[in-house]
């Protein structure tokens, strides 16, 4: 699927040391896990048939709000929702596999994530746990900005042609109320006329 490789390229992309940071721990040396408001929104997606890009997506925005109520930082957009694509691995969901091309770490972080989700994880160790936490409460918090998700955004669409994109929007369609088309169908004629007014300016 499309919205699957456009998942993965977003690992790929990422950083080394990400894969160390994907241990992210809690204050008591465990592995930390998702809220349970979290899983429970990323299976109710799941129960409306939604695709498992949505279900991590839930984790993702996760990761975002702890960063910036500054819990901890990320060394880049890239680095936090990698961070986020862990956790939905550890809570069960069924991400596709990084492609051919990804580092050989980012394959083993993937692939090591999605044992534990199959099997349950155990505790961390302590002293890894601690170093990693440190680590990242050392990096910036602008990573969740609105400014460096948009770019992040532009950055990912562009990888991919508009024949992709439009049947991501059609399956995304599919799956949403007539409320949240509404809403969209009105971003949507904002964007529209807000790109006629500068071409006009």
């Amino acid at each position: 699927m499309d919205s699957s490789r456009h998942e993965v390229e977003m690992i790929a992309a990422t950083r080394v040391e990400m894969a160390s940071s994907l241990r992210l721990a809690s204050s008591n040396g465990e592995l930390h896990m998702a809220e349970k408001a979290t899983v429970k929104r990323a299976r109710r997606d799941k129960r409306a048939g939604k695709a498992a890009t949505t279900q991590a997506g839930e984790f993702v925005r996760e990761e975002m709000h702890h960063i910036r109520e500054g819990k901890h930082g990320a060394r880049s957009t890239k680095q936090a929702i990698a961070i986020g694509l862990s956790k939905a691995r550890r809570a069960g969901v069924k991400l596709g596999r990084p492609p051919s091309s990804a580092k050989g770490k980012t394959k083993e972080s993937a692939a090591y994530a999605s044992r534990a989700g199959r099997h349950g994880t155990r505790r961390a160790s302590p002293r890894r746990s601690r170093a990693v936490r440190r680590a990242l409460r050392r990096e910036d918090r602008t990573a969740a900005s609105r400014k460096s998700l948009a770019r992040q955004a532009r950055t990912s669409a562009r990888r991919r042609s508009a024949a992709s994109r439009r049947a991501s929007a059609r399956r995304a369609v599919q799956t949403k109320g007539p409320r949240v088309r509404r809403a969209a169908a009105r971003r949507a004629a904002r964007t529209r006329q807000r790109r006629r007014r500068a071409a006009t300016a």
